[in-house]
């Protein structure tokens, strides 16, 4: 039996902040507009979260299908099935608990939606479901996961930041406009941020494995004005959602959080070492779950 550690290292907790923050985000601007569902709020938390644990046991299967933490070069936490910590059937296992109970979730938010939503909403709601598992999967396990191609960042900006965002609004509001799709394209740059960083710490293990991300396409410096653009495109991001939506100058509090990030930036620019990247996913997560927190309590406040 695989020990509790090893399944919390598998399931990496600490990038659960970024799926909350999605999901709470598109909740908070959907409370801004007055139209507000504790049910949507608490089970698009859900499944978002449970999406982001599928991909991280995804993931940790995929790399030992492929070999990528063999080479004995990996920087960041060790892979819990490359070790041994956990046997590939029971993380297969509990890979397919994770598809059941995230379909369970999709299907009571569809119940949900079936009281005001059109059949045609409905199908587009059930392909973006089902997309988003296959994809979480896709990432590094089967056969030509796309995140050995370099595509990793369009799937985390797709599904944790467009998709999450914009979904949960619609869920709570039933209408599609603009209002969401900024703060959403934010928190996507801000998502893949986080995937950069992760990309950055394990570039030569991964080039030497054979996973072309975009850190070892690019390389290692210009990764780090990849990720400039990321955090700054970002920020304006929300800078601009302000601009346009709100009225008072407390609701503009919640920008003092750039400072997290611009410090983080300048740290990480400061780095020569890949290895030492490694607290700084973390810190990213956090700061934009605290981004994301203080931002919905600010455009709330009237």
């Amino acid at each position: 039996m695989a020990s509790f550690k090893s399944w919390i290292s598998a399931l990496r907790p600490r990038t659960l902040f970024l799926a909350v923050a999605t999901a709470l985000c598109g909740s908070g601007i959907a409370y801004s507009t007055g139209n507000f569902s504790i049910s949507v709020c608490i089970l698009t938390m859900l499944i978002a979260t449970i999406l982001q644990l599928l991909s991280n046991m995804a993931n940790d299967l995929g790399d030992y299908q492929h070999g990528t933490d063999i080479t004995g070069e990996r920087v960041g936490p060790q892979r819990t099935v490359q070790s041994g910590a956990i046997t590939p059937g029971q993380m297969k296992n509990a890979i397919m608990t994770a598809i059941g109970v995230a379909a369970i979730v999709g299907i009571l938010l569809i119940y949900i939606a079936l009281q005001f939503m059109d059949w045609k909403y409905i199908v587009l709601f059930l392909i973006l479901g089902a997309t988003s598992i296959v994809a979480a999967i896709k990432y590094t396990a089967g056969k030509n996961p796309y995140g050995y191609k370099g595509l990793g960042d369009v799937f985390s900006f797709t599904f944790f930041g467009l998709v999450s965002v914009v979904g949960t609004y619609f869920l709570h509001t039933h209408v599609v406009d603009f209002m969401p799709w900024l703060p959403a394209t934010g928190l996507g740059l801000l998502t893949i941020a986080v995937l950069n960083l992760n990309n950055m710490r394990d570039m030569e293990n991964d080039k030497n494995s054979g996973k072309i991300t975009i850190p070892v396409r690019i390389g290692f410096r210009n990764a780090k004005y990849y990720h400039a653009f990321l955090t700054l495109g970002a920020l304006a991001c929300f800078t601009l959602y302000s601009i346009l939506y709100t009225t008072h100058w407390y609701q503009y509090l919640y920008l003092l959080c750039f400072f997290i990030f611009i410090k983080l930036l300048i740290n990480i620019f400061r780095i020569r070492e890949n290895r030492l990247l490694d607290p700084y996913l973390k810190y990213t997560s956090m700061g934009t779950f605290v981004l994301s927190v203080c931002f919905i309590i600010c455009i709330n406040l009237q």
